[in-house]
């Protein structure tokens, strides 16, 4: 098997919906029994109990988007669906059809926040944990 350069990875990556690729995250991290989190700035509190207290009130910084019900707009929301996670229209459709299903996992906070009214906007009800 010949060996892919970086470039011809980001092209098969690119390729891939937000799903496939969140799948093959979740398989690369098994195989390699590794962790794919981004490197994130950590916040020294003073003293040991400050340091218990403030990663206790932490603020969540990764949000997902559950579509509970599409509404009467049925159509439009699995239009916001296949905007938000470029998914192909039997995807979007599954995915609304079988609600609950969640539409954007670990995202950051203002993209769960655009993402649930966008597909509010829509007609659809949508969770935001």
């Amino acid at each position: 098997m010949a060996k892919l350069t970086q470039d011809e990875l980001l092209a098969q990556f690119e390729e891939m919906t937000l799903i496939e690729l969140s799948e093959f995250v979740k398989a690369f991290e098994e195989k390699f029994d590794v962790t794919a989190a981004a490197a994130a700035p950590v916040v020294v509190a003073g003293g040991a109990a400050g340091g218990a207290a403030a990663a206790a009130e932490e603020e969540q910084d990764e949000f997902d988007v559950i579509l509970t019900g599409a509404g009467d707009k049925k159509i439009q929301v699995i239009k916001v669906v296949r905007e938000l996670t470029s998914l192909g229209l039997k995807e979007a459709k599954d995915l609304v059809d079988g609600t609950p299903k969640p539409v954007l996992e670990k995202v950051a906070k203002d993209a769960a926040e655009k993402a649930a009214e966008a597909l509010k906007g829509a007609g659809a009800s949508v969770e935001v944990k």
